[in-house]
């Protein structure tokens, strides 16, 4: 195991996708193989690649790596994306965090039912506008940087990036009320890495679709309804 790092998990988003954004933001080319069939799924369980059987799994530096958040902060470590002393990485862990329930309330929109989708759209923009965004805002506004930490980019913007264009497809104008955000979001995504991943052609994944989730359902069996918050 050397050389590209090499991502299993679904062709669509779900928690790999904030590895995808990460690793691109580093500047570091990856290869994905896409689990397609639930054989796929028993092989890397039987090779014992799963340590908890889970996906996401990362092959990097000669590990097999599972569990999104230590993939994660292995790669913001590795690639100098994680502050430069111990304040700096509690802060990006807290602003990750944050972020991360966020996205939370997103990542199973896909699995819902028409109806719960309608109520779910209107949760995660009651909570981005009330909650996750109003204190990005100040962070923003009393550090009076360009990045959330310090002033160097960190594992904090691109995740905030992230989450910002998530809940963007719920709601177009979200940051309407939200000028530092506005200005975040320009800044972060005129970086050079950032810029490229956002291009068509990139291997950022689109919105999930129903081919998706009837993969997701196939391979790990999910026979249960889930249900909004």
């Amino acid at each position: 195991m050397s050389g590209k790092p090499k991502l299993y998990y679904f062709n669509g988003r779900g928690k790999m996708e904030s590895i995808r954004w990460l690793l691109a933001a580093a500047g570091v080319e990856f290869e994905e193989e896409f689990l397609e069939t639930r054989e796929q799924y028993e092989k890397l369980l039987q090779a014992g690649s799963l340590l908890f059987q889970q996906v996401p799994m990362v092959e990097i530096d000669g590990m097999k790596m599972v569990q999104t958040r230590a993939v994660l902060s292995y790669i913001a470590a590795k690639y100098n994306l994680y502050g430069k002393d111990l304040k700096e990485r509690a802060l990006i862990d807290m602003y990750v965090g944050g972020t991360d329930d966020l996205m939370g309330f997103i990542m199973m929109f896909p699995f819902l039912s028409a109806e719960d989708k309608e109520k779910q759209r209107a949760f995660i923009v009651q909570k981005a506008t009330s909650r996750y965004f109003p204190a990005y805002e100040k962070v923003l506004k009393d550090h009076g940087q360009d990045f959330l930490v310090g002033n160097s980019f960190s594992w904090a913007d691109v995740h905030l990036l992230e989450a910002i264009l998530m809940v963007e497809e719920k709601k177009s104008d979200v940051l309407s009320g939200f000028p530092q955000l506005q200005a975040f979001k320009a800044r972060i995504s005129s970086i050079p890495t950032i810029k490229k991943f956002l291009e068509p052609g990139s291997q950022r994944k689109p919105v999930p679709d129903d081919k998706y989730v009837e993969t997701v359902r196939r391979v790990l069996r999910m026979y249960y309804d889930v249900k909004a918050n």
